[in-house]
Parts: structure tokens; sequence; C-alpha cells
């Protein structure tokens, strides 16, 4: 006997294919991803844990990703949750799980949100810390009754606040109050001064039947002729703008050249300019006072020199002065003479003339802390050099003039403080006009705000 064709064989090859197809359809229906063995687990804890039991379907954004393995209690009170999840299922550590209801009276299932992608993963039997219960039927009930309970004390607030004894206690009772105090107090005005509202309305009255006998009163002089004779000269006169705006806008007239023709706004524009940089030049200019007196050594005499310097500029100034000068003027004239056809003599004669007054005009170019000037010294025509040290508290300067008989000086000075300074150094130093001598001095130098302080000082009497 074939044992393939056996009735035995038969039947239990069928109840093994059965057995087959329950066991592949109760796995392709169950929510427990551990069936299999590949899984890996999670849990969180939440202060109650009623309506969720073993075997209940957790979901992520609806769909089955695992099952509630085990509820248990922990040692602080709390429910305790495992989980098992699928294995392509993976959290991270900002997961998060919240407590959800089908329905107002229908089971509840745990919502897992597996967290940003970018977070690190949670470990494997890690906890969930972010934990919601929204679902619940029990704070739904608590939220209600809350909100009926503000109900009722605004309601009682309400009752209080209308009754006669409530007013004084509630902010809405006194609004009432007040308001029925004002309507009364209305109602006295009015029925106290019930004629002199008669007579307002009776002025009211009268003055807009003056309005109205003005306004449609007829003649030549009425304010409608008026009005329309105002309105004809003012449209005359808008005419007239129009017309003027036209020729600007033509270029015709001083006026529309200068606004379309581009030449001449040029030229105004470059006058302007120099308008403003000769102001602001004039703006810029500095002037000082200087005085100082000198004693010549050699000589026993006394020289004082007073001078304005005016600089426009960082680069140059100008320097204007005069000088008491006790040497005077040395003048040398020759003269020949004969006695009857005799022998030529000549005669050399010396004229000196004393406290001679003399000018300065100079003109300086300066070049960093060098400094080069030329003009009228004293008199003469010539030239000096300054050189400014010692974070320029110190000027060293040379000057020669009158070069027919040249007369070559040098001197050292020395700011003090605050434009007082010394002075020393020689003059005739090549002894041409027979006064070399070695000097000493002192000297102040007023700025423009010294002299702004002094004149606004000054009596006004």
């Amino acid at each position: 006997m074939n044992l393939l064709q056996a009735a035995e064989f038969k039947v239990g090859l069928l109840v093994l294919v059965v057995t087959g197809l329950i066991g592949y359809m109760s796995m392709q229906v169950s929510n427990d991803p551990s069936y299999l063995g590949r899984n890996h687990s999670a849990w969180f804890q939440m202060p109650d844990a009623g309506g969720l039991v073993r075997g209940s379907s957790v979901k992520s954004a609806g769909i089955p990703v695992g099952i509630i393995k085990e509820i248990s209690l922990t040692e602080d009170g709390q429910a305790r949750v495992d989980m098992t999840l699928k294995p392509d299922f993976e959290l991270q550590t900002s997961a998060s799980v919240e407590i959800k209801s089908q329905g107002i009276l229908g089971d509840k299932f745990v919502s897992l949100n597996p967290g940003l992608k970018t977070d690190p993963p949670l470990e494997e039997g890690g906890q969930v810390l972010n934990v919601k219960d929204q679902g619940s039927l029990d704070s739904v009930i608590t939220q209600v009754g809350s909100i009926a309970s503000s109900l009722k004390e605004t309601a009682q607030a309400l009752q209080e606040a209308v009754t006669e004894d409530g007013t004084k206690k509630h902010v809405l009772g006194r609004i009432v109050k007040n308001i029925e105090v004002i309507t009364a107090d209305l109602a006295d005005i009015t029925s106290e001064n019930k004629e002199k509202i008669n007579s307002i309305v009776d002025q009211v009255n009268s003055v807009t039947k003056s309005l109205d006998e003005i306004l449609n009163e007829q003649g030549e002089d009425s304010l409608k002729n008026q009005l329309k004779r105002t309105m004809a000269r003012l449209d005359n006169t808008m005419k007239n703008v129009e017309e003027i705006s036209g020729k600007i806008n033509r270029g015709e007239g001083t006026i529309g050249r200068l606004v379309n023709d581009e030449e001449t706004v040029e030229e105004l524009n470059t006058a302007i300019t120099g308008v403003n940089s000769f102001l602001d030049t004039a703006g810029k200019t500095s002037t000082s006072l200087d005085f100082n007196t000198q004693y010549l050594g050699d000589l026993g005499l006394a020289k004082t020199n007073v001078g304005i310097k005016i600089q426009p500029g960082l680069d140059r100034y100008y320097y204007i002065g005069i000088v008491d000068d006790p040497t005077g003027v040395v003048e040398k004239t020759f003269t020949e003479t004969s006695n009857n056809g005799g022998p030529v003599q000549t005669v050399d004669e010396r004229k000196t003339y004393k406290s001679k007054v003399k000018f300065n005009l100079q003109f300086a170019k300066n070049f960093y802390d060098f400094t080069v000037r030329g003009g009228l010294i004293e008199n003469a025509g010539g030239v000096g050099a300054d050189y400014y040290f010692w974070r320029r508290r110190m000027r060293a300067s040379i000057e020669a003039f009158d070069f027919s008989n040249v007369n070559l000086r040098a001197q050292l000075q020395y700011n003090v403080w605050k434009g007082i300074y010394l002075m020393g150094g020689g003059s005739d130093l090549l002894n041409r006009q027979s006064k070399r001598s070695s000097y000493i001095g002192a000297g102040l130098q007023l700025s423009n705000d010294d002299l702004k302080l002094l004149l606004t000082q000054l009596p006004s009497n």
C-alpha cells in the first residue's frame, strides 16, 4: 500500500496545512511585534494609567507600531508602562507619549511620537520622558466642573451687584448706581430749565432763519453774487498761475532759464559753491596778537615789537607788525670836497636816527615743522626761516634783511604756558651796522578765543 495515498496521511497533511494557515493569519492580524522575537522596547511612567490594559495598541500617526507589554506600579506610586515596538520603528531622545481615547467613551491607547531625526537615538529599553494625558474623560469632566464653578461665581456676583446692599461692594453695582444717579440729575436739570432750553431752541431757530435769509438774498451785493465774483477772480488767478508755470516749463524768462537751462543752473551752483568756500575760509581764519620786549645786553637798550598774525589755513599765514627800535637807523654818507683846486678829500659821515619806528609785513609758508618767511622786515626786504621742535614748544629762527648792509639775526623761543614765552638770541651778528648785541626777552601771544573773551568782558557803557 502506498503511504502517500493512505487516508491517514492525507488527513494529517490537511491538519498541518490548516494549522499553518491559522498561525499565519494570527500573526498577520496581531499587533504584537514580538511574535518572532525581533523587536525593541521602551517605557514611560505616569501618575494614573487608568483605562490602559496589557495588549492595548501603541500607535504613531494612527498606525499601530507596538503594544503595551506590561503595566506595573513603581516604588514612588507611579504607573510604569512597558511597550514592545516594531524593530523598524526608531525612537529619539525627544520622543513623546500622549494618552488618547477612541471617542469620548472609547478605549484608551498610547500615541507615540518618535521625535526629531536630528536628535540622538533613544537607547534600547530607555524611558520616554515627555508624557501627556489629553484623552482622559476625568480631565474633561474636571475642566467642565471648573467652568461651571466660575459661571456660578459670576452669576452670584452679578446678583449681588444689582441688589440694594451689593451696589457698594461690586464695581458693576457702582456703575449701575452711578448711571441711575446721572439719569436722575439729567431729569432734574431738564425739568428745572425748561424755559432756558426753550429759549436756546428759539435762538437756534432764529439763527437758522437769518442764515437762510442771507443765502437767499437777491441783489448786486448779495452773498451769492459776491461768491460768484470771488470764484471768477480765483479762476483768473489760477489761469495766470497756469500761464506762468507754462512759461517756466518752456524755459521762457529768467526763472524759466534758471529752471530748465543746465548751463545757468551749473553757473549758479558754481557761484554758490564759491560763496560757501569763501565763507568757510573766513570762518576758519585764525588771528592772534603778538607782543614782546627784548633787552639788548651789549647796548643797554630795550626793543619792543607788536604784531598781528593772520592765518587763513594751516599751511600759511601773514604777519603785520610795528617795531620800536631804540638803536634807530644808521645811515652813512660820503662827501667829496676840494679847496681851490687842491686835492679832493672824502668825508665819511654817520647819521643815527634814534627811536625810529619800523614796520614788518611778511608772508610765511608752513611745511610741517619748518616755516619759510619773506617780505618787509624792519623797513627792509628780507627772508627768514623757523623750525619747531620739542612738541612745538621750542622754535629756532634765523633772519637776514637789509641786503645792502646785511643784518643777520638768530633767535631761540620757548613757550612757557598758554601764550607766554621767553626768547633769546643775537642781532646784527655780522656787525655790518655796528650794533651787534645779544638779547633776551619775553612775550605774550593772544589767540582768537583769548581776544573774544577780552572783548566780552569790556563794559558796555
